[in-house]
C-alpha cells in the first residue's frame, strides 16, 4: 500500500488493483486505528492484509461500476462491517447495503469525519468523500478532465456536480481520483477554465479532456 497523505490525524493509502488499476483508498485515524476502506476494486487478500494493525469500521462506495466493486461480495463475507452507498446506485450491488449516503451526511469514525458529497454524472448515486482538505473522488474528477459520461445529459451533470460541489472547495484540497494520480482544485480550475471559454458541441460526453475537447 502506498501512503498517500499523512498528518497529525489520519493516513490514507492507495491500493491500485485489477484489470482497470483500480484506486481503493484506507482512510485510518492515527489515533485510534479505526479504518474505511474505500472502494473495493479486485484483489480482498491484499486489501485485507493491507487493513492488518487497524479497526476496520465501514466500506464505502464511490460508485457501483465493477472495477470498484469486484473484491466487495469477499470482502463483506470476511470483514462483516457495514456497507456505505447511495442509494440510487444501491440496487445492482450483489448484497444489500447497511447505510445509504445522502449529500452532506457524515460518517463518523475514530477521531475522524467523512463528509459526504452527492455528485451524480458518472453514475446517479456517484459519491465523494471529503476528509479535511482531501477529497476521494471516485470517477467524478481526474487530473486532465472529468469522469466518463453516457449521454449528453449525463456529462451535463457531471459538469454540475464538478462546478457546485468540487470547485467551491479550497484552491489547496488534495483530489484522490479512482484511477491514476492524484491533482488539486486549484489545477482543476486553471484546466476547466480553458474548457468553459470555448465553443462545445452540445451532444458533447464520453471521455472528454479539458485541455483539448
Amino acid at each position: 500500500m502506498e501512503v498517500v497523505l499523512e498528518d497529525n490525524d489520519i493516513q490514507i493509502g492507495r491500493l491500485e488493483l485489477g484489470l482497470f488499476a483500480t484506486n481503493a483508498y484506507i482512510i485510518i485515524c492515527r489515533q485510534t486505528r479505526d479504518s474505511v476502506l474505500v472502494d473495493a476494486p479486485a484483489s480482498a487478500s491484499t486489501i485485507i492484509e493491507s487493513l492488518k494493525g487497524t479497526n476496520p469500521r465501514y466500506i464505502l462506495l464511490t460508485h457501483n461500476h465493477m472495477d470498484h466493486t469486484g473484491a466487495l461480495s469477499e470482502l463483506r463475507s470476511k470483514l462483516k462491517i457495514p456497507l456505505g452507498v447511495h442509494d440510487a446506485d444501491s440496487q445492482s450491488l450483489p448484497s444489500s447495503p447497511e447505510r445509504l449516503l445522502t449529500d452532506g451526511e457524515e460518517v463518523l469514525f475514530g477521531k475522524v469525519k467523512v463528509e459526504v458529497l452527492h455528485t451524480p454524472g458518472h453514475t446517479p448515486g456517484s459519491l465523494c468523500f471529503k476528509i479535511g482538505k482531501y477529497l476521494i473522488a471516485g470517477d467524478i474528477i481526474f487530473p486532465g478532465g472529468p469522469g466518463k459520461t453516457g449521454s449528453p445529459a449525463d456529462f451535463r451533470q457531471i459538469i454540475k456536480s464538478i462546478t457546485d460541489k468540487i470547485f467551491v472547495l479550497p484552491d489547496d484540497t488534495q483530489i484522490y481520483p479512482g484511477h491514476g494520480d492524484s491533482t488539486t482544485i486549484k489545477n482543476g480550475k486553471s484546466e476547466f477554465a480553458v474548457f468553459s471559454s470555448r465553443r462545445h458541441d452540445p451532444n458533447l460526453c464520453g471521455d472528454v479532456l479539458w485541455l483539448s475537447s
